[in-house]
């Protein structure tokens, strides 16, 4: 009968053991074992031996029915065929055997074997699947998910293609597969979700179970239509592990997103500050490429997460605009810190180009993200009014040692250039114009307003009389002055010409010799500015 059995004639083995069974019932009914239990415990132990190997043996058969490269129809035919003479042998009354007794004409359930035969076939295609270790590929995840998906598409095309027409409708073979492969799937991906996963592995692991399992391009393959149902599969992952999954994904973000930032900071000093590379200019405006690098991270990776969950998206996006809160003092620290340490020409167009980009920011993530930027621009005012002071303090500093001249001996003789004040502040105010108004137009009427009350504070100092000649002198020089300085200010966006007489008017009192004019001039200053008196 073993010879049978390694042989896979099953039919003729189960006739044998049977008969062998059948005999030995009969022998124990008829009390020939009574004066010799041993010898029956012996023929039951036998019989009971026999059907163990059969047992093993339908395992073995289903258990290679994917191994092999061609299904063998008559095995399996022979098999169903063998399970049915089973049942019919051994019809299940309800009653167990009890531990202890003999188990001659219990049923031996090998349909469900069969079934297990079926999951610990499942289980070890699933445990074979090619997975590389991290060290020697670093996509190890999504490559071993490709290979699963791959040789598990093929077993159950096999499946519905080869196997299925083995068994009678009553088996539900392909519902049985299906559901097997599922569970040891779900078993092999719980440890994969266990291991210590970096950010781009957890997204894998979760885009593959939220949107390719189910998909057209594994289980809902058109090719395993209609054999292979998804919708009766219970969740891949329990509800406690996907969280956890999720949960991991966004504390691996923070620390990617935060990097990405740190990028950008990195490249703007090195590659533009340190290397004194102006900005561009785009329809008159200095452009940065911040608050373009900025968005599209957010937005690539609120897109990838969004492929996951719809909440998981908004989870990411509200991360990212953490991140963007921490890092926007970071870089104005960082900016400010560079440009109080030296005297670059590229600080101007770049205080300028950043505070267009953090309008372009602000707008980019209303209009595109939906987000409520309140917090947000309170950080930008604060640091826009902080890059401003520091563009004030640089025009002061340029501005100061040519003002105090005004009026020495070297400025009366002309040693100066007359245009010297105005290019020194041309060097800051010529920027304003690629400065997004309001704020380049303000700003540059402060500059306005600054240079003409500095200039007048500096001429009504008290002073060494003068001769008239040399008041005329002066009264010619600071209307020279003052054409340029005004000229070059108006040409360059200001809108302040209610300062343009200011100057003019001092320098017209101070080069005049007779009282009357005198009088007339200070009457036109103070019609022109009531608020001097």
């Amino acid at each position: 009968i073993n010879e049978l059995i390694q042989k896979k004639q099953l039919l003729e083995a189960f006739a044998s053991i049977k008969y062998l069974e059948d005999e030995t019932i009969a022998e124990r009914d008829a009390e020939k074992y009574k004066d010799n239990p041993q010898e029956f415990v012996r023929k039951s132990k036998d019989v009971d031996l026999l059907y163990n190997s059969i047992t093993n043996m339908i395992q073995s058969i289903v258990v290679g029915t994917l191994e092999h490269p061609t299904v063998e129809d008559a095995m399996l035919t022979s098999l169903v065929t063998l399970i049915a003479h089973e049942e019919a042998a051994h019809p299940n009354t309800g009653n167990a055997a009890c531990p202890g007794l003999d188990l001659l004409g219990t049923p031996r359930k090998w349909r469900e074997e069969w079934r297990e035969a079926i999951k610990e076939s499942a289980r070890k295609r699933v445990q074979r699947v090619p997975m590389a270790s991290k060290e020697e590929e670093s996509s190890w995840l999504d490559l071993h998910l490709g290979f699963l998906q791959k040789q598990l598409s093929e077993d159950l095309l096999k499946i519905k293609l080869s196997v299925k027409k083995c068994y009678p409708e009553e088996y539900k073979v392909c519902d049985i597969y299906v559901e097997a492969f599922h569970n040891a799937i779900a078993s092999h991906l719980q440890d994969l979700s266990h291991r210590p996963l970096e950010f781009n592995e957890l997204y894998t692991l979760l885009y593959w179970v939220a949107n390719t399992y189910r998909s057209e391009l594994f289980l809902g393959h058109p090719g395993l239509k209609p054999e292979v149902k998804t919708e009766n599969l219970s969740l891949l992952l329990t509800p406690d592990d996907w969280d956890k999954l999720k949960n991991d994904y966004i504390t691996s973000a923070k620390g990617i997103i935060k990097g990405y930032f740190g990028n950008i900071l990195r490249l703007e000093v090195r590659e533009k500050w340190e290397k004194e590379v102006h900005p561009e200019v785009k329809e008159n405006l200095y452009h940065s490429s911040l608050s373009f690098d900025i968005q599209t991270i957010i937005g690539e990776h609120m897109k990838i997460s969004g492929t996951i969950s719809r909440s998981l998206g908004t989870q990411m996006l509200e991360l990212c605009l953490a991140e963007l809160h921490e890092f926007i003092p970071r870089f104005g620290e960082e900016f400010v810190a560079w440009s109080t340490a030296q005297d670059s020409p590229i600080f101007a167009p770049y205080f300028a180009a950043y505070i267009n980009s953090f309008h372009n920011l602000v707008s980019g993530l209303e209009t595109v993200f939906k987000v409520n930027t309140e917090e947000l621009q309170k950080i930008l005012a604060a640091l826009t009014r902080n890059f401003t002071n520091i563009f004030l303090n640089k025009l002061r500093t340029k501005a100061q040692p040519l003002l105090r001249k005004i009026l020495t001996k070297d400025w009366i003789l002309a040693t100066e250039r007359p245009d010297s004040l105005a290019s020194a502040i041309s060097q800051f105010s010529k920027h304003l114009q690629h400065l997004r108004d309001p704020t380049g137009q303000e700003l540059l009427r402060d500059v306005h307003k600054y240079m003409v009350r500095e200039y007048i504070t500096q001429v009504i100092k008290p002073r060494r009389k003068m001769n008239s000649e040399t008041r005329q002198q002066v009264s010619e020089k600071m209307n020279q002055e003052a054409r340029i300085l005004n000229n070059m200010l108006i040409d360059q966006g200001s809108d302040s010409d209610w300062l343009l007489p200011a100057i003019h008017h001092i320098a017209n009192i101070i080069g005049e010799k007779k009282k009357d004019k005198i009088k007339e001039y200070v009457k036109e200053l103070c019609q022109d500015y009531p608020d001097i008196r």
